[in-house]
């Protein structure tokens, strides 16, 4: 018996608030399911956040209705969970994923936790927020004891637990269920595969490169899913690894060397199948960042989606005299007037949304708007909660620099 297991497809994000960041999620996804029916195998099981958000686009659910079809005509069955994205938080809310239960989706939920496929006992639950913990291990335990009349058994979560997630976990590793043979986890968008209870507890990780910061894993790991195999008395898992759709190019860069460094990522881009994604740091800047970046895009752009520059002054002043400094421009401007929050990704939030509207490209700014204040207001797994007073002092900010 061999399934696949992979997680965190999030169909339906448009990074940057890029069209082709958004289609290039959908393409991994597309050779994911044709390497899973390639593969043989008898299942697959999703660990959730298959959408980006709990109201899918029409082209999200195209794209995962087409790809669960092709794993239906090859008599593939589908096992999944809802993940944080999948979900609404209120009482009641019905994720995405039911939409495809004729279309034969096996969705497992608090109502209906777990299946058998042969003599597999599947079993899991959706996202429970850090709120929740109480009712998700009272649960858990009762998937523990229907697991225990099992020879085989697998279970399926979507949630952060404190010895590969950090500060924000749902978990302990010590309060999960000894008793199974495979943790199909999801929610870390880097690959895990590790050692628990009578197997295997594995991350797959995102199928694409959802953040800048998942590049080093993806350089050392890959992205993709894992095969199981369940076949002998001992379990088997391989990494089949998936190329991302374009490449995520990391440089730093000397001022005083900038023309040489730019002409070396120049050579390294031009020939790029796909406009890759640029960050660019730029060490001790001695002019203005301004100047800068305008001799960084002209000599770039061309052959880049998205050029996310960072600039490190040689001789950083407490700040800048924005009154009076004639050669403070725009990106100074957003940096200094956002810096106090303390949230890097705000930063650069503020320089992505000037750079779209500096090149008139409305439509990307407002999807990167929506997108990061969807994210900014809802999510407090990835930042501090900001009070509502203080969420607005940063609206009229981004309004007030961006006129």
């Amino acid at each position: 018996m061999k399934f696949a297991h992979l997680a965190d497809t999030h169909l339906g994000y448009r990074q940057f608030g890029l069209v082709e960041r958004e289609k290039d999620f959908y393409e991994v996804f597309e050779k994911v399911i044709d390497r899973i029916i390639e593969e043989k195998v008898d299942f697959v099981i999703h660990s959730g956040d298959l959408f980006e958000t709990a109201r899918p686009s029409p082209n999200a659910l195209l794209v995962f209705q087409k790809g669960l079809l092709k794993l239906k005509g090859a008599g593939i069955p589908m096992y999944a969970i809802a993940g944080n994205h999948d979900m609404v938080m209120r009482k009641g809310a019905i994720p995405p994923q039911v939409i495809f239960k004729r279309l034969g989706l096996k969705v497992i939920s608090p109502i209906n936790t777990n299946y058998t496929h042969g003599d597999i006992f599947i079993a899991g639950l959706p996202y429970y927020p850090s709120s929740q913990v109480k009712v998700l291990k009272s649960k858990l335990a009762d998937l523990s004891k229907k697991a225990a009349d099992y020879e085989k058994s697998i279970l399926v979560l979507h949630q952060g637990i404190d010895k590969y997630f950090g500060h924000n976990y749902e978990l302990e590793i010590g309060e999960i269920p000894d008793n199974f043979d495979y943790y199909a986890m999801g929610h870390i968008h880097n690959y895990v595969n590790d050692s628990f209870g009578r197997g295997r507890l594995v991350y797959p990780g995102s199928t694409e490169i959802w953040k800048t910061n998942e590049v080093k894993d993806y350089n050392e790991n890959g992205k993709g899913f894992v095969l199981v195999d369940f076949s002998g008395q001992k379990i088997h898992t391989k990494r089949v690894k998936i190329d991302a759709s374009r490449e995520f190019i990391s440089r730093s860069l000397e001022y005083d060397s900038l023309e040489s460094g730019i002409a070396g990522i120049k050579e390294l881009i031009q020939n790029f199948d796909k406009k890759p994604i640029l960050n660019l740091q730029i060490n001790n800047v001695e002019s203005d960042t301004g100047m800068v970046y305008e001799m960084i895009n002209e000599e770039l752009s061309e052959f880049a989606l998205m050029i996310r520059p960072k600039f490190n002054m040689a001789d950083e002043p407490i700040g800048p005299d924005i009154e009076n400094d004639a050669t403070i421009g725009p990106e100074e401007l957003i940096t200094e007037q956002l810096k106090h929050y303390g949230c890097d990704e705000l930063n650069q939030f503020g320089l992505d949304l000037y750079d779209f509207l500096s090149k008139d490209k409305i439509d990307e700014s407002r999807d990167l708007v929506e997108q990061f204040f969807s994210e900014f207001y809802d999510k407090s797994k990835k930042y501090e909660k900001a009070p509502q007073e203080e969420l607005e002092e940063v609206q009229e900010t981004l309004d007030g620099v961006l006129k």
